[in-house]
């Protein structure tokens, strides 16, 4: 489990091919730090398992699945990502429940820059919009962030500049894509209510 409190901006460093799959070598020093065979790292908010590492770089699999269901398949060398190593037992929770199970992506419709903050308006897919209120929590990119509008197939953040400083969101332009998650106990309510009313109806 993480908390979308990103870690670092890490970077992808090379991109091998497979048949069906793929395979990402990132450089991330403060998430390498004790790293082994078998972790899990989330890249750009999608959790990834640690294949190998040496010095502060590592290597990813990224089954077809998962380039399918997520932006990674756009990533190549040079590309950056940001970063998150589990949340361990007994830390805060800084930001909200994130599982790294990326649902869908986004698009960066429109940036609006103001002195002291910035208001990024996101593509949101249909099937998605039920899970997504507003003051809301929804994952960015492996970002932890608070809804402040919530659109028919949009909505919006407002971004700080430690945000922007520190992660991907404040390099990406409109027409971007982005991984999104959104808040798993919404949708345990919705099968819990859903399972309800089934049973009543019988």
């Amino acid at each position: 489990m993480f908390t979308g409190i990103v870690e670092e901006l890490g970077e992808i460093t090379a991109v091998e091919t497979l048949d069906d799959a793929c395979r990402f070598r990132l450089r991330g020093p403060v998430v390498t730090q004790g790293a082994k065979h078998g972790d899990s790292i989330a890249v750009n908010g999608v959790c990834l398992t640690v294949v190998d590492h040496e010095g502060d770089e590592f290597t990813a699999d990224v089954m077809a699945e998962t380039l399918n269901r997520s932006s990674l398949g756009a990533l190549e060398a040079g590309s950056r990502v940001n970063l998150e190593r589990p949340m361990a037992v007994g830390e805060r929770l800084g930001g909200h429940i994130v599982q790294g199970h990326v649902d869908g992506t986004g698009e960066i419709l429109e940036r609006k820059p103001s002195d002291n903050w910035e208001i990024v308006k996101i593509s949101l897919p249909v099937d998605l919009t039920r899970y997504v209120v507003e003051k809301g929590s929804i994952t960015v990119d492996g970002i932890s962030l608070t809804v402040v509008d919530a659109g028919p197939d949009y909505f919006t953040v407002s971004l700080i500049p430690t945000t922007l400083d520190l992660t991907t969101l404040g390099h990406k332009q409109p027409g971007d894509p982005v991984n999104l998650e959104v808040d798993v106990i919404a949708k345990y309510v919705e099968r819990m209510l859903g399972d309800r009313a089934q049973g009543a109806a019988q």
